[in-house]
This record gives structure tokens, C-alpha cells and sequence, in this order.
């Protein structure tokens, strides 16, 4: 996809540029420079153990327009809901593996005994709502793709393409959900999407790189592109 060149869109910007469109309502690649990483400043939540640490250096933020990876990330963060991201990140092998390697055409085709299967997998969330919901979702995933086109390029058209950059100080100023994830929220459950609240999207759209919400003193606050 084509990205755009010059200053990089805050995430104000971006909820302007969406109340100006019609029919829309708003309301409501890891370092390699020989540098070690205790001379790193990073974003205070990847400090407490090292999955957290590479999983901030060297995926979160950037960019995805890979429509598996997309899923990926969509089934980990529906699962995550009510946990933390670091027992998703200790777990996502074993998930990578229960689910076919997050391939969502074969998701999609699972049945009953799919579910007491990953139901009895203790080395991924055994939730039965949340597995079940995979599957749905990822039926919906294929609905949406089949009308719409990839979804990856679904999702950069809400923001034009181009990353929205918080440009954050402190963590407190780091929002849990805005109003385009609750747009984006919105547009999923009505296209079959559950598990997809505007929390939810909001950790997506920051794991995928529609959003970079690495601090402004982090050194992967500069270096994630747009």
C-alpha cells in the first residue's frame, strides 16, 4: 500500500479526519546495530521479562499487511481479554500449533470435535466461549475478505493507510481505546465479529501498527515506520 510522506498523523488528527468522511460516526523487524539492550530506553510494560522485551523490540508497532499474521494477532488479543499479554506471548507456540499454524480457511472449518480437542489442549486458554468464537470469527474473516478485498487493506483504509503516532510522554497518557477502535469495534460485530470490543481492536490496531504507541523517549518510537 502506498504510504504517505512528511509528518506522521496523531491520533487527534486522525479522529478529525474521520468525522469529516460521510457515513462515518465517531462518537461515544528487531535491532541489529550492535547496541546492547541494557543502553536501550524502552516502553516501562516490556521491562518485566524478556518474552515482553522482544516482543516490543521486534513486533510491536510495526506494520502488518499480511492477512494471516492479521489473524494471528486477532485471535491472541481476543483470548488475552482478561488476562496478560505475557501469558499469551508464553503461550502463542502452543497456540500456533493448536490452530494450524493461525491459517483462518482451515479455522473457519472447524467443527465439534475441533473445540473438545482444544478444550483438553492445556497449553493454550482452555475457554470455551473464546475458542468458539475463534472459529466464528474466523469464518467472518473469510466473509469480509471475500466482500471487501484482503482484510489487512480493510483495516489501513480506516486510517488512510498511514500509522497513527501518539507521541506519548508518560504511560498514563496511553489510552486503552479511542474513538476509531470504537468505530472499528463497531464494523467487525456487525460483520460477525465477537470477542471485539473497542479494547480489544484498540490492542490490535497497536499490535498490527495502525497505531504507534511506543513513548516518545522509547528507541522504537523513531525507528517503527509509517
Amino acid at each position: 500500500m502506498k504510504r504517505r510522506s512528511g509528518r506522521r498523523r496523531t491520533i487527534a488528527e486522525s479522529e478529525k479526519h474521520l468525522e469529516s468522511k460521510p457515513g462515518l460516526s465517531v462518537a461515544g523487524g528487531g535491532r541489529d546495530d550492535g547496541a546492547t539492550a541494557s543502553c536501550l530506553t524502552r516502553c516501562p510494560w516490556s521491562l518485566s521479562h524478556p518474552l515482553l522485551m522482544d516482543y516490543h523490540d521486534k513486533e510491536w508497532g510495526l506494520p502488518v499487511h499480511d492477512d494471516r499474521l492479521q489473524f494471528e494477532f486477532l485471535v491472541l488479543e481476543s483470548f488475552q481479554a482478561g488476562l496478560s499479554w505475557l501469558t499469551i506471548l508464553r503461550k502463542r507456540e502452543r497456540f500456533r500449533t493448536a490452530f494450524d499454524g493461525f491459517d483462518p480457511v482451515r479455522v473457519a472449518s472447524y467443527g465439534k470435535k475441533d473445540v473438545e480437542r482444544l478444550l483438553s489442549d492445556e497449553g493454550i486458554i482452555r475457554n470455551r466461549q473464546k475458542i468458539k468464537a475463534t472459529l466464528s470469527n474466523a469464518r467472518a474473516f473469510l466473509e469480509l475478505a471475500e466482500k471487501e478485498g484482503p482484510f489487512s487493506t480493510w483495516l489501513w483504509n480506516f486510517v488512510d493507510g498511514e500509522s497513527i503516532v501518539g507521541g506519548w510522554d508518560a504511560p498514563r497518557q496511553v489510552p486503552s481505546e479511542t474513538a476509531l477502535s470504537r468505530l472499528v469495534s463497531r464494523e467487525l460485530k456487525g460483520r460477525g465479529f465477537t470477542f471485539m470490543g473497542p479494547v480489544v481492536v484498540y490492542s490490535h490496531m497497536q499490535a498490527v501498527g495502525l497505531v504507534n504507541d511506543h513513548l516518545s523517549s522509547c528507541f522504537r518510537y523513531g525507528e517503527v515506520p509509517s
